[in-house]
């Protein structure tokens, strides 16, 4: 192994690394301010027209029965008193003692009755507001028959008339009946029994961005005028959401309903419109009823406390700067630790680095504080509590793979590098015993193989080609007669029956091993060698330190069959990033393939474990906690087959992700507490794994989606639209990972664009295989150990080319059918519902493109050897 390059282990100051993180800490601050920055509505001064007022508090309703006590509103009417005298009321038998409260606070009433579909219930809120208006006359000073009846379309037209008819008779005060602009133009008649004119105007619900909504709410206004010009026209409800769902081009948030109230308020001042604001107090009870918005209407939250200032700039969260001190807070630290131990690192990589740890800790933050500026339900809360772990679990894949992303592009240099050295003299050469386990291959394959290891340049070596459980002697009979051919060096043996699959196998041949043998290489039936394979590399075994010398798998007979290609190009990726990026702390994984090992060091750690069928990096974990090194040489040595198809390609990456789950659970002691193992090698074997864990928190989402989805299309009043809160995160990091992953491909593997995209649809389908492979090795025990099959089985019908992803396809169907519903039911009104179906489409991608690689698999013709 080379030296280390002294200028990789230079150790900045710490006064380098505090200024640095500090610098990331100001721009993180200059973030918040930014998206927080004031803005500059013209001031307020004088009393507000009126104000619309459900006097619910933050967990009253009256869906429950819950009302408010006649201390809670008597609170509510001082409070109000010092902004306006006019309040509005909705119904007559809901709070009924309001009128008596007003008239001491001095307060004028419009009071209404609720009118609906119950008309006995109606006939009693007549009778209320007709008794309430009789008994209070100073106070109530005009009442309101009814709150968007005919927009609801609960009585017909004729109805709606006659009730008005006989509370104007029973009564001196004006009366009205309270509805959108639209429906007055739709039934003119309707003014003929009214006293005034009641209109809601409410441009935020017909989609119109705030800075029209003035221009758009007095053109309505006008409108009327012109229709009713001798009637007077009194502004029912006014105003803008603080919160919720963007509806169209308007979008609700603090600063717009300051700015749109403000810029109202002067100008129905300077015009002498008639208005009452909508609404007074947030109500979240309404939510249940007409979604998240309704409930963020007051001028006051429910807690009753105002939202802005009448007078200089509105800042949209103004404890923004807490906020971003908490998040430079969080990530300093380790942004400090970051740049002075990774000062190899070029200042570009330290930089980007550092700003990826203060922007996970600023998600944190904002994902944390977030739910208290919503009035959540109990469903909204558990959503959170389990949602919220498993954004801590996307940023921290998102970290791991932004380090990966980091050491690979910005290093000056790799730490620890091997390559090939000059070959020793025969008598200096270390007897080498090549083990060639063998199941059900084809005889032809076996025998390429066995011809690549007779032409190899070098003396002390033998072969042993151990066949286990292989039924047919038409297969094993070829290759035992062919070593016989050979000659002596090569070795053939025939086990059956024989446990613990291939470990099982190699450890039988561990005992065969000649005596002399100082080193055990291991490689895949398939496989083709390059003669200089054992000479230019056992030389690094001279190092009593070394017990692994790995090189790459690497395939052949790929380059015109687009299958093989795509998969060959995918392996080959983590052998030119992961594999560098986990040598740099002596954590490679060790794959069964191309790989020596010392043999007293396999001896001595108790062999080949056949507990788990991935035996190789086990072993490769377990000669690492013995203390020694294990060397990555990138060179191909050796070349075998890709998978044959896509269902050996699936359940080979299956049999991987289960092992590396047995392997977890295994030797999870080894991997979490101190010990032999450097703190380097237990983050890449508790990491290194994290990307698949990734998986399958993505089919788990995607299940859990499917279900919410499902709801939403079909009961829409008791399933919400999810929060910004749960969906940025998660689109936030589909993208990074995939700008991650390509730009590395485009940097460390000598492909096309073409590749690079086929290769990554090659790894994203197999996404479900890997999910389920993790989920099954944290539940069960053991697993079938499956042979790779790497010669094309032939036959089958275009149907049949779908059968090993029955599964991701049904999942594909499931996720484009949600889509639709989604499209249809929500359209694209609402941010959150095209955020939604945004995930919903990147959700499938993975099962598509497993539907696309099985399709590839069984369309491309074999010309591989």
């Amino acid at each position: 192994m080379s030296a280390d390059p002294s200028n990789l282990h230079r150790r900045p100051s710490l006064f380098a690394a505090v200024v640095l993180a500090l610098v990331v800490a100001a721009l993180n601050i200059g973030l918040w301010w930014w998206s927080n920055r004031p803005h500059g509505p013209e001031d307020w001064h004088g009393p507000i027209g009126g104000f619309a007022l459900s006097a619910f508090q933050r967990y009253q309703s009256p869906l429950k029965n819950d009302f408010p006590s006649d201390e809670q509103l008597d609170g509510d009417l001082r409070l109000l008193r010092g902004y306006s005298s006019n309040i509005r009321t909705y119904s007559m038998l809901q709070n009924p003692q309001i009128p008596r409260l007003a008239e001491r606070e001095g307060l004028k009433v419009l009071a209404g009755a609720w009118i609906d579909t119950r008309l006995d219930n109606n006939d009693k809120e007549i009778a209320a507001l007709i008794a309430q208006a009789r008994r209070y006359p100073g106070t109530i000073n005009r009442v309101l028959v009814g709150n968007e009846v005919l927009f609801r379309n609960d009585i017909p037209p004729e109805q709606l008339m006659a009730y008005l008819d006989r509370v104007r008779a029973a009564l001196h005060q004006p009366v009205s009946t309270a509805e959108p602009d639209y429906i007055w133009v739709k039934y003119p008649e309707l003014a003929e029994h009214v006293d005034f004119i009641t209109v809601h105007l409410f441009p935020y619900w017909n989609g119109i961005p705030r800075k029209d909504a003035i221009g758009a709410a007095l053109g309505s206004y006008e409108n009327l005028q012109r229709l009713f010009p001798n009637k007077h026209i009194v502004i029912g409800e006014i105003g803008w959401p603080s919160n919720g769902d963007r509806h169209e081009y308007a979008y609700p948030s603090v600063s717009d309903e300051a700015i749109f109230l403000r810029q109202w308020f002067n100008v129905a001042k300077q015009l002498h419109l008639d208005y009452y604001v909508m609404e007074a107090f947030d109500q979240p009870w309404k939510e249940q009823l007409s979604g998240r918005t309704e409930a963020y209407w007051g001028m006051f939250n429910a807690d009753r406390q105002p939202k802005f200032p009448f007078t200089g700039p509105v800042t949209e969260d103004t404890a923004w700067p807490w906020k971003a001190l908490a998040a430079s807070l969080l990530a300093l630290l380790p942004m400090v630790w970051f740049a002075r131990r990774f000062a190899r690192f070029k200042l570009t990589g330290r930089f980007f680095f550092a700003a990826l740890i203060q922007l996970a800790c600023g998600l944190i933050v904002w994902s944390a504080t977030l739910p208290f500026q919503f009035y959540l339900s109990w469903v909204d809360w558990t959503m959170l509590v389990l949602l919220f772990p498993a954004q801590i679990a996307i940023l921290a894949i998102l970290l791991i793979n932004g380090f990966e992303f980091t050491e690979v592009l910005w290093r000056r240099g790799w730490v620890r590098h091997a390559g090939m050295l000059r070959p020793d003299i025969p008598e200096k050469q270390p007897f080498v015993s090549i083990h060639l386990a063998c199941y059900n291959e084809p005889p032809e394959m076996v025998i390429a193989t066995l011809d690549s290891l007779a032409e190899l340049d070098y003396q002390n070596y033998e072969v042993l080609v151990i066949d286990n459980n292989t039924k047919d002697p038409a297969v094993w009979g070829p290759v035992k007669d062919y070593c016989e051919k050979l000659g002596k060096r090569f070795r053939f043996f025939h086990l059956e029956p024989w446990p613990g699959f291939k470990a099982g196998a190699l450890n039988f041949g561990l005992k065969e091993t000649a005596p002399e043998a100082d080193v055990v290489a291991v490689i895949d039936a398939d496989y083709v060698v390059r003669p200089d394979w054992l000479s230019t590399l056992t030389g690094h075994f001279h190092d009593p330190k070394v017990a692994v010398v790995q090189c790459p798998q690497a395939h052949r007979d790929f380059e015109h069959n687009r299958f093989r290609r795509m998969t060959a190009w995918e392996f080959d990726g983590f052998f030119r990033i992961g594999m560098h990026h986990r040598n740099e702390r002596n954590a490679i994984i060790q794959h069964g393939t191309m790989t020596m090992v010392r043999r007293s060091a396999l001896e001595g750690t108790g062999g080949w474990s056949e507990w788990t069928i991935c035996e190789d990096a086990e072993l490769g974990l377990r000669l690492m906690h013995a203390g020694y090194e294990l060397v990555y040489v990138d060179e191909l040595m050796g070349k075998g087959l890709t998978p044959a198809d896509f269902k050996a390609y699936k359940s080979q990456r299956y049999r991987w992700a289960f092992g590396a789950m047995q392997i977890l659970k295994g030797r999870w002691q080894w991997m979490t507490q101190k010990g032999p193992l450097s703190a380097g090698q237990r983050f890449h074997f508790l990491t290194g794994w994290f990307s698949w864990f990734a998986d399958a928190l993505h089919l788990i989402f995607t299940l859990m989606a499917l279900f919410w989805t499902a709801g939403m299309v079909a009961y829409p009043q008791y399933f919400s639209l999810p929060m910004q809160l749960f969906l940025i995160p998660v689109i936030g990091f589909f993208f990074a990972k995939a700008i991650f992953g390509i730009v590395l491909y485009r940097a460390r593997v000598p492909c096309s664009w073409y590749d690079t995209l086929m290769a990554s649809l090659a790894s994203m389908g197999l996404s479900h295989a890997i999910a389920r492979g993790i989920l099954h090795g944290l539940t069960r025990e053991k697993t079938s150990f499956v042979v790779t099959a790497k010669s094309r089985r032939m036959g089958g019908s275009s149907f049949a080319a779908f059968a090993p992803v029955r599964e991701e396809l049904l999942m594909a169907i499931a996720l484009v059918l949600c889509i639709v519903g989604m499209a249809l039911g929500y359209g694209t009104r609402y941010i959150e519902g095209t955020l939604w179906m945004f995930i919903l489409a990147a959700q499938s991608i993975p099962y598509v493109s497993a539907v696309v690689g099985a399709w590839i698999a069984h369309t491309a013709g074999d010309k591989a050897g």
